[in-house]
């Protein structure tokens, strides 16, 4: 019974949030890009723009960080 237990916990991978955050983010970003290049208007100034990308790559790399133990398949 052991075994069983041992050999689907092997086979089963844990969720890992990084790619949905990163593709979040990203996905978020496009849409605020396109919608501004569709409409023609500033959706955001540069000065909002910059610090927003920023500040939002630094929480993708820290979510990575955070669950990089869910990635490597040690073995």
């Amino acid at each position: 019974m052991a075994d069983e237990r041992k050999a689907c916990a092997a086979g089963r991978r844990r969720f890992d949030p990084s790619g949905p955050v990163t593709g979040l983010f990203f996905l978020a970003l496009a849409a605020l890009f396109l919608a501004a290049g569709l409409s023609g208007d500033e959706i955001l100034t540069p000065e909002v723009l910059a610090p927003v990308v920023l500040i939002g790559l630094g929480l993708v790399g820290t979510v990575r960080v955070l669950t990089r133990s869910r990635r490597r398949n040690l073995r």
